[in-house]
């Protein structure tokens, strides 16, 4: 299954799978299609395409992501689970042992050096070009999304910068208040690549050219929502899942490249040391977060399709588009987590945890204590420092049940014994701790105690049915129902 070439072909396919609904009622980008969207979102409805937004030409989308097969199409793929045995089987290039060995190999090799971006003349999201005066972020239908947000926010914006030293590319997901005509403000968070890119230019004394690119391809959009290992292209990212290099366009006033199926772009640049007040916005914790100063993104050229949507998302407490998204993640960074820590079976992050809060983690028992080692790696690994509590199961425990798995955690866990806090780094957005982005998280084993363990007494063996019992009754059950 091969992934939407651009946002326009993209609603053209969900239109055709009743994965579409559009709204031909005028709607007010503030506040209106927020409520909407969060109404429809939260029915499991599908897919919204505001066609009359008022005070605009230009419709919105939104709600693009928010289902299961709505993110498998996006990304070409017939289940999440796919995702996972994909990139299983690419991580596992062997050495080619024979003729046969290194013909099977080719594949994976065509593959590989067709994830890089590639260079074109030409592109649909430079058919019109706006510079100077002509720079008016109130010509798009940007989303007043809450009552109480400092203004309106770019909420699905693809943030592309470079390092200055390095310059290796970085792609992130970063909300954008608009402050006037030209210029926004850039959330950056402390533990971002994208601050870090900002903090090495600032050092320099030196402006960081900045490009926001607006609904590209959706397996872009996807993949800047992505926690990849810092100075790795999410560009790299998007070809590797679309099996073909993204096509990239460059600039017209800044030395960036953006892609070339996007929607709209907002080229310009962030000055060392300029800082504005940022927020308050109602964040994915369902919470608003409170105004802090932000860098200032001055916008210098802004470039569009002549056919151009304009795409946001919604966030709020869950469930929301976001959660799509981030069960998309968890599925396809599973291998990379089990080549690190091969112990473990299977993760979940359950939404109501709004992705940083909880984890349940289901591991292949070997060793006294190994629930805690499972956690301290854990927390060692990328944007899953964050983890407030993460929650150790057994093997056999389906974490993906939240029903099993709470009925184990009730069941296996003594307080005094079996948790551990500990300090570290948290989410900025967490309003719980102490301080910003420093507090406390916490592990639970919820697994099978040991002797070692502190546990004197014997396990008690769960009251289960045995097999040859269970399969009689099924049979004589169907049979039952089948004559009524």
């Amino acid at each position: 299954m091969s992934t939407p070439k651009n946002l326009q072909e993209f609603i053209e396919i969900l239109d055709k799978k009743g994965e579409l609904l559009r709204v031909k009622e005028e709607v007010s980008p503030e506040l209106e299609i927020t409520e909407f969207t969060d109404q429809v979102v939260k029915a499991g409805g599908p897919a919204l395409l505001f066609e009359k937004v008022k005070g605009h030409k230009m419709p919105v989308v939104t709600n693009l992501f928010g289902s299961f097969t709505r993110i498998c199409l996006a990304l070409g793929v017939s289940s999440l689970d796919e995702l996972t045995e994909r990139l299983e089987d690419f991580i596992e290039i062997k050495q080619a042992e024979g003729l046969l060995g290194k013909l099977k190999l080719l594949p994976k090799l065509w593959q590989a050096k067709n994830v890089f971006p590639k260079i074109v003349d030409k592109a649909p999201c430079q058919e019109i070009v706006l510079k100077g005066d002509k720079v008016d972020l109130y010509r798009l239908p940007i989303l007043k999304c809450w009552p109480k947000d400092g203004g309106p926010y770019i909420t699905l914006p693809c943030v592309i910068t470079k390092d200055p030293e390095t310059g290796v590319r970085n792609v992130g997901m970063y909300r954008m208040q608009v402050f006037d005509r030209n210029t926004t403000a850039i959330h950056w968070q402390i533990h971002k690549v994208g601050a870090k890119h900002y903090r090495k230019s600032e050092a320099r004394g030196e402006r960081l050219p900045v490009a926001v690119a607006l609904g590209p391809e959706p397996v872009v959009i996807y993949s800047a929502t992505a926690p990849m290992p810092e100075d790795v292209d999410e560009f790299v990212l998007a070809g590797f899942l679309k099996g073909s290099p993204v096509e990239l366009v460059r600039c017209i006033t800044v030395p960036l490249e953006v892609p070339a199926e996007s929607q709209i772009v907002l080229e310009g640049y962030v000055e060392p040391y300029e800082r504005r007040i940022e927020g308050p916005f109602g964040d994915h914790t369902g919470f608003y977060t409170p105004p802090e100063p932000y860098p200032v993104f001055h916008v210098t050229c802004i470039t569009m399709r002549k056919d151009a949507i304009y795409p946001a998302t919604i966030v709020g407490k869950p469930p929301q588009e976001d959660c799509y998204l981030g069960k998309a993640t968890e599925r396809l960074f599973l291998p990379l987590i089990k080549k690190i820590l091969p112990e473990i079976v299977d993760i979940n992050l359950p939404w109501e945890g709004v992705f940083h809060n909880l984890a349940f983690i289901s591991i292949d028992k070997r060793y006294p204590g190994h629930a805690f080692k499972v956690a301290s790696a854990i927390w060692g690994l990328g944007q899953l420092m964050f983890t407030k509590i993460v929650v150790i199961f057994d093997k056999e425990v389906n974490v993906q049940n939240l029903s099993e798995a709470l009925f184990y955690l009730c069941a296996n866990v003594d307080p005094a014994r079996d948790i551990m806090i500990v300090k570290g780094p948290v989410d900025v957005l967490d309003h719980a701790s102490p301080e910003v982005g420093f507090g406390s998280k916490m592990c639970i084993d919820a697994t099978k105690k040991w002797r070692e363990e502190g546990y004197s007494r014997q396990w008690p063996e769960e009251a289960v049915m045995n097999e040859e019992v269970k399969k009689k009754v099924k049979s004589l059950l169907r049979k039952i129902f089948k004559e009524k």
